[in-house]
């Protein structure tokens, strides 16, 4: 059997060698390292029987994704270890999820608290000591029923499944999973359980409460003390508590994953608004706003009411079944389609800040991460075939501008085609992903691919944000439909007068303002640059008696000059009113004394500095004038 490996030169193996044998061809040192293989881009456990000539890849440590199998087989490292501090708990799943992984456990009524976390993690070390290997065997249906038929929760999955099933074992404890894992315990050697947290079965509220263990895995020790460093930084930057310090936002039980914006936190929204709708306007876009609530009929025609029910609102009004919108475009598409259009007519590009609800299981729901109504910045754009390629460029030079005013840097992934669930023809979609690749290179953006992780109406160019401390964000998007238009039946006008079907781009910037809002807080740790902060100067009078007169005048007189100021005239001591108005992180605080009073002067400290510094006061406006239209940050968010 011949294996074509990464570099072209082929390798002949014997027939039903694994892939630790095929690896101890190339290299014993890379034998040791490897934990899969890859063949023709599958993946298989490295003791797995090399099944047939191929392309052949040994996976590493180095190699993409081979943290989610780390973080995989660490979930099974934690429920073998609670397998032996409570024998009774029941399993249920267990998957790696972004800088992790968790597992939802049944305690049978037997409470376990964080405290107890550090017992389950010295188990595990215990475990992964052993080195114990990881080993795969396929059993038949009615075998997997009798060997979980004491867990109902893997009798349930193993009743959807069909064909040949495969299980997981590792010293005494063996685990329903499709795989793939490291090839032994000994690779699990650096890890952290970090929380408990509650998780309906299957997310749905109805079934039993289960518990859910989160922990991470790296390769290294350094790793695990950077992501744990990181995690610290994260806590102070939580924008669940800075929302609650600052007046951003609050949650509350009358209304689960549904968000109130209290004045400063909508202060900062309508700044992300108004400069959204100028970046808009520049950009030849047209801004409409459509109904939240629209029929079933106009559900199923877009294809959500069959593939996304489970996650939508729906109500009767006048008998009829209708749907709180999950997504924008089938409203979009109706306003395209309500008058006639010529090819010059393209591009035509709708945009809409289009308020969204979906139903996110409670376990899921995460501050303004994850919430079960939010407001998307969707465009979507139409134009002729001629037209994509252009088009998709210009809109990666707006993701371009709009990343880096916030100081974010990111990297592309190009979804590509789900497995099954999609619609339209694979001819479609196969061009499809062959524009938006195309125009990636003609942008000179690098792009990795993603396979079968695309919309189930086409594929798309997913946009990963970084932070300031290194974590990963999907915000952005860029979807390619050519579906969509050919069901709603949408045209224009060709220059031989035929009609002819547009093509829609889908595309979305900060994805959601509520999650977006919630990013940008962590980044920035609530020390918002000066153009969005929701107050942006605040005027102290040394004393009121002699001062607040002239402290009054300063902020009417900054007010007018288009300013968010506040005054705090309290008979706190001045000391005191400088530090709140530092930990309420105002980007300029003034101080208001005689000098001030007498020589039309201002003396200001920004936010993060002790300094003092006294300008004229026109020196001043024009200062804090440039600072906001320039844009720039008021502390490097990395120093904050």
């Amino acid at each position: 059997m011949e294996l074509e490996l990464l570099d072209g030169k082929l390798l002949k193996v014997e027939d039903g060698s694994n892939g630790f044998e095929a690896a101890k061809l190339i290299s014993e040192g890379l034998a040791k390292a490897s934990i899969n293989y890859k063949l023709d881009g599958v993946l298989y456990d490295l003791f797995r029987p090399i099944p047939h000539g191929g392309k052949f890849e040994l996976v590493t440590s180095k190699t993409e994704g081979a943290i989610d199998i780390l973080n995989h087989s660490a979930a099974h490292l934690l429920a073998e270890a609670i397998h032996e501090l409570y024998p009774n708990a029941l399993f249920t799943i267990g998957p790696s999820i972004e800088n992790g992984f968790y597992y939802d456990i049944d305690f049978l009524g037997e409470v376990i608290k964080e405290e107890d976390l550090a017992k389950v993690e010295a188990k595990m070390k215990e475990l992964s000591k052993k080195n114990e290997y990881i080993i795969r065997k396929e059993i038949s249906k009615e075998e997997a029923l009798e060997l979980f038929k004491n867990n109902p929760y893997k009798v349930e999955i193993i009743n959807e499944l069909e064909g040949t099933i495969s299980i997981y074992s590792q010293g005494n404890f063996t685990d329903l999973c499709v795989g793939t894992h490291v090839p032994s315990t000994g690779f699990i050697k650096f890890f952290k359980l970090e929380t408990i947290a509650g998780a309906y079965w299957r997310g749905d509220s109805k079934n039993k409460q289960l518990t859910r263990i989160y922990g991470t895995a790296t390769f290294t020790k350094e790793d695990l003390d950077n992501y744990l460093k990181i995690k610290e930084e994260a806590k102070k930057r939580d924008h669940r508590k800075l929302g609650k310090e600052l007046g951003l936002f609050m949650l509350t039980d009358y209304g689960p994953g549904f968000p109130f914006y209290l004045p400063n936190g909508m202060m900062l929204r309508r700044q992300l608004e108004n400069w959204w709708s100028d970046l808009h306007d520049r950009n030849g876009y047209k801004i409409i706003k459509t109904p939240i609530i629209l029929s079933r009929e106009l559900w199923e025609i877009s294809g959500h009411w069959g593939h996304y029910n489970n996650n939508m609102y729906t109500t009767k009004i006048d008998e009829r079944d209708f749907a709180i919108k999950p997504m924008n475009c089938p409203g979009s598409i109706l306003v395209y389609n309500s008058e006639l259009h010529s090819y010059r007519d393209l591009p035509l590009k709708l945009a809409e800040l289009g308020l969204v609800h979906r139903h996110e299981a409670s376990g899921a729901l995460n501050g303004l991460f994850r919430v079960r109504c939010f407001t998307q910045d969707d465009a979507h754009i139409y134009c002729r075939r001629d037209q994509l390629q252009e088009e998709i460029v210009k809109l990666l030079k707006m993701f371009d501008e709009v990343y880096s005013i916030f100081g974010l840097d990111y990297s592309i992934v190009l979804s590509t085609r789900p497995e099954e669930g999609y619609i339209g023809d694979i001819e479609i979609w196969n061009e499809s992903e062959k524009i938006l690749a195309e125009a990636c290179k003609a942008s000179g953006k690098d792009f990795k691919i993603n396979p079968g992780d695309g919309a189930f109406y086409g594929p798309k160019l997913d946009f990963k944000l970084k932070d300031c401390m290194g974590r990963i964000w999907q915000c952005g998007t860029i979807q390619l439909d050519m579906n969509l238009p050919e069901r709603f039946d949408c045209t224009y006008i060709d220059k031989d007068g035929q009609k002819v079907r547009p093509i829609m781009l889908h595309r979305a910037i900060m994805g959601s303002i509520e999650r977006f809002i919630g990013i940008i807080t962590e980044h920035f740790a609530g020390a918002f640059p000066m153009w969005l902060a929701p107050v942006q100067l605040r005027v102290l009078p040394v004393n009121n008696e002699a001062h607040k007169e002239y402290a009054n005048y300063v902020k009417e007189l900054l007010i007018k000059e288009g300013f968010r100021v506040e005054l705090d005239d309290s008979e706190e001591k001045l000391g005191y009113r400088i530090r709140q108005s530092q930990i309420k992180k105002i980007p300029y605080t003034l101080v208001i004394g005689d000098k001030e009073s007498n020589e039309n002067v201002l003396t200001y400290r920004r936010f993060g500095s002790q300094e003092q510094i006294t300008l004229p006061t026109n020196e001043f406006i024009k200062l804090i004038k440039d600072e906001v239209k320039s844009k720039a940050f008021l502390v490097d968010p990395k120093l904050i």
